[in-house]
């Protein structure tokens, strides 16, 4: 099975999706004032003592204003065939009953059965639901993952980068986590998803900016593979090194050294021009350490972003029970396209969340199995210039 790109999008969608456009005020949906507070009646098991009312932002973990615009984007694909769905009582369920339960069911990590029994619904009407969304939010929430186009954009970006420790032209931050789930070990494919950590899991690879925002991600390779080759398999790998991504405005160094944009990622992957990654070893020099930890505090930003991916959206955090493997990276893209909009929008909710960086705590750390000898005469021409100890020409 071939992975879920981060930008893929069905065949009958021809848009553009490398432009983040806000739909207009003419096409947004606002939900009616007294919804919430009949939906929140068919809540159970949510409320901790009585006369403790759940609301509506603790239930969710977004703003209402996000809500309405998730609503606006999926409501045509969500309410055509089939119109007839119902909860237990036979009630129609509007457009954002159905949002509300696939956020839920998201967000929650909760099991069919769980989210179905809470909200008064069948946990097949929570399946469809659910997926109807998903397809939804494919169709037409690709925009909120783009590489920047804009030259303006890309600047903002470098800027914020180097503002973290110092690190000049940097364009992004790489990392992988791993989705776990159950899988019967008498499967013929038991190994292939079988990871370094004896889990069944897949892997998704993120390339973030210093906002936690996605700008590129890659799902569905199984987790025997490791970080360098996802990266290798990835479309993003292909444009780098045909030259059509990160070909941008370069830094010079020196006189005679200049440094092309590039992304940061952990020793797990491979030293290339566009590719930094930290000095291995014990017996470092005083300029590699400093490059160590201006590397480091640089990178954690993606780390955070998929810490903060899975503690939202808990359905990819825990251990998932035997999920279809041909499913499962279209929901981990919905995810992260939730995680962007929640970003894109502003959404103050999402700040009260606790920040970590650790995504995969039972995981080790891997090591690289190659490097290219111009990327590492290029970082170590870096390092010396963080380090004010490059001469202005050095041949």
């Amino acid at each position: 099975m071939g992975p879920i790109r981060g930008l893929k999008r069905k065949k009958k969608v021809e848009k553009d999706v490398d432009q983040y456009t806000p739909l207009h005020s003419s096409s947004s949906h606002v939900c009616p004032s007294d919804w919430w507070v009949d939906f929140s009646k068919r809540i159970s098991g949510t409320s901790v003592e009585e006369g403790n009312t759940v609301t509506f932002e603790s239930l969710f973990k977004l703003s209402r204003k996000t809500f309405n615009y998730i609503c606006s984007l999926v409501k045509d694909a969500m309410m055509s065939k089939p119109t007839n769905i119902t909860d237990l009582s036979g009630k129609f369920l509007s457009l954002d009953d159905r949002v509300a339960v696939a956020l839920r069911r998201l967000s929650s990590g909760d099991s069919l059965s769980i989210v179905g029994e809470s909200l008064g619904i069948h946990q097949s009407t929570v399946s469809q639901i659910t997926w109807r969304f998903v397809e939804a939010m494919e169709e037409r929430g690709l925009h909120h993952i783009h590489w920047p186009t804009n030259q303006d954009d890309m600047k903002d970006i470098k800027s914020k980068f180097e503002n973290i420790r110092g690190l000049p032209n940097c364009c992004g931050a790489v990392d992988t986590t791993h989705i776990m789930f159950c899988l019967s070990t008498a499967d013929p494919l038991s190994k292939v998803w079988s990871d370094l950590e004896k889990n069944h899991s897949m892997i998704l690879q993120a390339i973030v900016d210093p906002d936690m925002r996605f700008l590129d991600v890659l799902a569905g390779w199984p987790g025997s593979l490791s970080d360098s080759e996802v990266l290798k398999s990835s479309r993003f790998f292909e444009l780098a090194e045909e030259g059509k991504r990160l070909s941008g405005q370069k830094f010079n160094l020196s006189n005679d050294t200049e440094l092309r944009e590039y992304i940061v990622g952990d020793s797990g992957f491979p030293l290339l021009p566009w590719l930094l990654t930290p000095y291995t070893g014990r017996e470092l020099s005083d300029h590699q350490a400093d490059y160590n930890k201006r590397h480091f505090a640089t990178r954690k930003v993606a780390q955070r972003a998929l810490a903060r991916l899975k503690d939202k959206w808990k359905i990819i955090q825990g251990v998932m029970w035997r999920p279809d493997k041909q499913k499962l990276p279209r929901i981990i893209l919905v995810c992260c396209l939730l995680h962007n909009i929640l970003i894109d929008l502003d959404d103050g909710v999402q700040d009260e969340m606790p920040v970590t960086h650790h995504h995969d705590p039972d995981y080790g750390q891997q090591v690289g199995d190659s490097t290219d000898k111009s990327a590492s005469i290029l970082r170590e021409k870096l390092a010396l210039y963080l380090a004010n100890k490059l001469p202005p020409n050095v041949h």
